[in-house]
């Protein structure tokens, strides 16, 4: 059985970790370091290394890359492929060659489109209607590897990124199990990409989850749906803080009014007028206060017509 190691962070790689199991001896992982999470900001474990724990597989956890030392110990391991996913570093040269086969990427786009640390989230946000995984040979660059399998799938037109990102790990592991054995025995074909047609998809930043109002209004639900569960998608108003969580796009909309004003608030709805057409809030959560419907919130005193969001 070939010999691999499994570099991968966050909760998207799991299954690919799974995966790895089932066609390699996984002999060590490298996942980020433990962060402060939550409210208490406790030392939280990555989720790859949880899994990797629990089927008892070793984990290093990397605080440098570049100094050779990590690459020698690569090399030790006398692995035949390693296996990225989600990984979140870019790896330098001593390390992707340090297996026997290099090293391969589950990446979450069809590349080249959506090079990058946030490629779910950029897809949803600009209104993609199909997203996918491709399997890539690694190098020095970001995400410019060429590539030897693909999987396509629809974005369902109300799915939220959180969403798309669990189907796509699940399609992501699937293709593990049924391209890597072929890599690794080379009856594969490397594609070198196109980079003409390149597109990215940069790191998230929570300030990116404004709403901007004089934006149609499908492009703010896609911007909505797009930065769920992270960043979150946010406005204000009445001078604080509303996390918008679900939104639907209506077509009506009164001539005249302001991007972001209150159109209709009453006990069944509320609709914001947008920069084309108007928005329905259908979960709002407004600061320090939990989760509710838009017709509660108007219950609740939290807004009226004519207030203007974002303002």
């Amino acid at each position: 059985m070939p010999r691999a190691l499994f570099f991968g962070s966050p909760a998207f790689a799991v299954p690919s970790l799974d995966a790895l199991a089932d066609v390699a001896e996984v002999v060590g992982v490298v996942c980020q370091p433990d962060r402060p999470a939550g409210r208490g900001l406790t030392l939280t474990p990555p989720a790859v290394k949880v899994r990797a724990t629990e089927r008892g597989v070793p984990v290093v956890q990397p605080t440098k890359l570049r100094t050779g030392a990590f690459g020698a110990w690569v090399r030790e391991q006398q692995v035949d492929v390693a296996l990225v996913v989600a990984y979140g570093r870019i790896l330098p040269m001593d390390v992707l060659e340090g297996p026997r086969l290099g090293c391969v990427n589950v990446h979450a786009s069809l590349l080249p489109k959506y090079r990058g640390a946030a490629p779910i989230t950029w897809a949803v946000v600009h209104g993609e209607t199909e997203s996918g995984v491709t399997l890539m040979k690694l190098d020095e660059g970001v995400d410019t590897g060429p590539t030897f399998a693909g999987v396509v799938t629809p974005i369902g037109p109300d799915e939220t990124a959180g969403e798309l990102s669990e189907r796509l790990a699940r399609l992501g592991a699937d293709a593990v199990r049924e391209w890597l054995p072929r890599y690794l025995v080379g009856q594969v074909t490397l594609e070198a990409q196109d980079h003409d047609r390149a597109t990215m998809a940069p790191m998230l930043e929570k300030e990116q989850g404004r709403i901007d109002w004089s934006l149609p209004a499908r492009s703010v639900h896609d911007h909505v749906r797009g930065m769920s569960p992270w960043p979150g998608a946010f406005t204000t108003a009445r001078g604080k803080v509303l996390k918008v969580r679900s939104t639907h796009v209506v077509d009506a909309a009164r001539a005249g009014t302001a991007p972001g004003e209150v159109l209709v608030a009453d006990k069944s709805r509320v609709l914001v007028a947008c920069g084309a057409g108007c928005l329905e809030l259908a979960g709002v959560q407004p600061e320090g206060k939990r989760v509710v419907t838009g017709a509660e919130w108007v219950m609740g005193r939290g807004v009226a017509e004519g207030d203007v969001l974002g303002v």
